[in-house]
């Protein structure tokens, strides 16, 4: 069902102005993504008319941009990305581990988006898998999937990494040695180590001239001022934390549902729209219990800000796989890990089916519903759906 607020309704209410006043400003990125959301599932990119085999009911499906930033479009492309994932499951206890920047590191990946966003997945993944392999821990080889998260609540600038990772893994002998039941790795150490790997690399990146600074930041172009910048990060703890291990592989695939194809704000998290301003729900975290969710009413101009600082560089990954779930060596990896758990082959899944092709049942009578008519974009069907009963073989 339809929400009563979408980030769409604000888009195509607020857009043009918005664009108008920030002419120059903004990306050709960010120009697609609000293009794509306003014009998501209407007649500008075309559709279909259904129609239901049993009692004739007809209706109009508009299609989709299947733009990754679209929150109407991230639910089927997260169905489908989950049940290519059932395969890669491990009988064994699941952690969650968050790797956060400082702000101070997160004002200088607001610039450099695609080279710190990229850093921050090649620290925190080689942080893990090094201390993973350390004889003092766990001696093993784990497997990563880690998903990229740049917002708050709020929708405030705020990169995070969320990783799943299996408790245990293949020791170089190609044995299995599983972590302790509630505890994976010291998240000290690790943020210790992954604070040395990134400031390393960030330095080697400006050194080489490759980071650009602008307003506010454009003093670190610097290098005396740049090191400066990063004094008081060197001293402070980095924050990783790590969860309790998941209940079973439903509550990893639960959780992979809810995080991997998220974005910036989902429309069930609006409230009201007045034409001027948003009104959505929020968690601050900041406070506790009930306290915690709380309502934040801001302009509309500000909504779109703020969506847009999300928007990622074009072919930019945000979902990686490392050690055991890396590559082409995944499928042996898994396998080997299963036979040395004594654990079932996984079920056979048909692959999964374009979401495009999936036709939800009739409204009137549940009956199956078939493509009767396509019209291509700009266009509208021809004359308003009727309840004539269609035959399969009308169907294009």
């Amino acid at each position: 069902m339809r929400a009563t607020i979408e980030v769409a309704d604000i888009f195509r209410a607020a857009g043009p102005a918005y664009r108008a006043a920030h002419a120059g400003h903004l990306s050709l990125d960010q120009l697609k993504v609000m293009s794509a959301i306003e014009t998501c599932r209407t007649a500008a990119l075309g559709g279909h008319v259904e129609a239901c085999s049993d009692c004739g009911h007809q209706r109009i499906a508009y299609n989709s941009c299947r733009n990754r930033h679209c929150p109407r479009c991230q639910g089927a492309a997260a169905h489908a990305w989950l049940e290519a994932q059932q395969a890669n499951l491990l009988p064994v206890g699941y952690f969650h581990v968050v790797f956060t920047l400082p702000a101070e590191i997160a004002d200088i990946a607001f610039h450099n988006k695609a080279l710190v966003y990229d850093l921050l997945f090649k620290a925190a993944s080689q942080t893990m898998l090094t201390i993973a392999a350390d004889p003092k821990h766990l001696g093993v080889r784990i497997g990563i999937t880690a998903v990229l998260h740049t917002w708050g609540s709020a929708m405030s600038h705020h990169p995070h990494i969320h990783m799943i990772v299996p408790g245990g893994g293949l020791t170089p002998a190609g044995q299995w040695i599983s972590s302790r039941p509630t505890f994976l790795l010291p998240v000290r150490v690790l943020g210790a180590l992954f604070r040395r790997l990134f400031l390393t690399r960030l330095l080697e990146l400006h050194g080489a001239g490759r980071l650009v600074f602008f307003g506010k930041l454009a003093g670190l172009s610097d290098r005396r001022v740049f090191l400066r910048h990063l004094a008081p990060v060197r001293r402070k703890r980095w924050v990783v934390y790590a969860k309790a291990p998941f209940a079973g592989p439903e509550a990893v695939l639960a959780y992979l549902s809810r995080y991997t194809h998220r974005v910036a704000i989902s429309n069930s998290r609006l409230i009201a729209f007045d034409q001027t301003s948003v009104t959505f729900r929020y968690k601050n975290y900041r406070c506790s219990g009930a306290d915690r969710q709380q309502v934040m009413t801001i302009v509309a101009d500000e909504f779109i800000r703020r969506f847009l600082l999300h928007v990622l560089p074009r072919g930019f990954h945000r979902i990686r796989h490392y050690g055991l779930l890396a590559g082409s060596a995944r499928k042996a990896n898994i396998a080997c890990a299963r036979e040395l758990l004594n654990a079932a082959p996984p079920p056979d899944h048909a692959t999964a089916e374009d979401p495009s092709d999936v036709h939800p049942p009739c409204p009137c009578c549940g009956g199956p519903m078939i493509v009767i008519e396509v019209f291509q974009r700009w266009r509208q069907p021809r004359g308003p759906p009727n309840t004539m009963v269609t035959n399969r073989e009308n169907a294009p």
